[in-house]
C-alpha cells in the first residue's frame, strides 16, 4: 500500500517527465542512426528509424525505468557493421553518437534555462521569497498563474538537463547492450574482443540483476547529481552542494520547489 502511494504521489511529476524523455530518447536513437548512415550504413534510415517521432524508438522496460529511477534506454538502432569500412572504429563511433546527443541536449536545456532566467528572476523574485516564507512559517500560499506557468516551465527545462545527464550516463556503462560497451570494445584486442563477445548475453543478465538489486543505484545516483550540480553550478544557478547562488539561483530554487509542493 505504501509503494503504491508513493507511486500516486509522484505521478504528476512522472507525467510532467514525459515530453522530456520523449525527445531525449528521440535524439538519443536518431544520432545512431544517422552517425551510421554517415559511415556508410543505410539501415536504420530504411527503417524509418532517423526520426524524431518517438513511437518508433520507444522501449516500454527502458522508459519505464527512465521515469521511475531515472536511468533507461530505448528500443535500440539496428546497425549493419558489415557496412562499415572498419567494423570496430564505426561501432565505437556510433555507439558514442547517442551519448554525445544527450549532453548536447541537456546543455542546450541548461542555455535555454540561464537566459530564461535572468527574466524570470525579474519577475518572480518577490513571489518566490513569499512562498519561501510562508513555507518558513506554515503559512498558505497560492501563487499567481504566470508565476504557476513560469514554475512548471522551469521545471521541465530543469528535467531536461537532468533526465539527459542520466540517459547519457546510463547508456555510457561498457557493458552490453548499451553504447559503451560498443565504444570499450573498440580498444580490445581482436581476439579479446570475440572473446568478450561470446559472454555477452551472460554479462548483460549480471548487469541487470545488479541493477534491480540496487547494487549499482549508490555509484550511479553519486555520479548523476555530480554532474547535475557542476552543470548548474557552471551556469552560477547553485554551488556544487546543492544551495542557491544568488537572486537568480535563488528563484530557480523556490520555483522547483514549488512545482514539488503544487504536484
Amino acid at each position: 500500500m505504501n509503494v503504491f502511494s508513493s507511486f500516486l504521489s509522484q505521478l504528476p511529476m512522472y507525467i510532467l517527465s514525459l515530453p522530456v524523455l520523449l525527445m531525449a530518447f528521440s535524439v538519443h536513437e536518431s544520432a545512431h542512426g544517422y552517425a551510421a548512415l554517415k559511415l556508410g550504413d543505410p539501415t536504420a534510415r530504411n527503417l524509418g528509424r532517423i526520426t524524431l517521432n518517438p513511437v518508433k524508438h520507444l522501449d516500454l522496460m527502458g522508459t519505464l525505468c527512465m521515469v521511475f529511477f531515472q536511468v533507461g534506454w530505448a528500443k535500440p538502432v539496428p546497425i549493419n557493421a558489415r557496412y562499415f569500412k572498419k567494423p570496430k572504429r564505426d561501432m565505437a563511433i556510433t555507439g558514442a553518437a547517442g551519448p554525445l546527443s544527450n549532453l548536447c541536449l541537456s546543455l542546450i536545456h541548461l542555455i535555454i534555462l540561464r537566459i530564461a532566467m535572468i527574466f524570470i528572476s525579474n519577475i518572480c523574485f518577490e513571489e518566490s521569497m513569499e512562498f519561501y516564507w510562508a513555507g518558513k512559517t506554515g503559512d498558505a500560499f497560492t501563487g499567481s498563474l504566470s508565476f504557476t506557468i513560469l514554475s512548471l516551465v522551469v521545471c521541465l527545462l530543469c528535467l531536461g538537463v537532468r533526465l539527459n545527464i542520466s540517459l547519457a550516463v546510463f547508456n555510457l556503462i561498457p557493458v552490453p547492450p548499451f553504447d559503451g560497451s560498443r565504444i570499450f570494445y573498440a580498444f580490445l584486442p581482436t581476439k579479446l574482443y570475440f572473446g568478450v563477445m561470446k559472454y555477452e548475453r551472460i554479462i548483460m543478465l549480471v548487469f541487470l540483476l545488479l541493477f534491480a538489486l540496487g547494487a549499482l543505484t549508490g555509484p550511479l545516483e553519486t555520479v548523476l547529481v555530480f554532474l547535475s550540480n557542476g552543470l548548474f553550478s557552471l551556469a552560477g544557478l547553485w554551488n556544487m552542494d546543492g544551495y542557491a547562488k544568488g537572486e537568480v539561483g535563488t528563484t530557480l530554487v523556490n520555483m522547483l520547489n514549488y512545482v514539488d509542493a503544487l504536484l
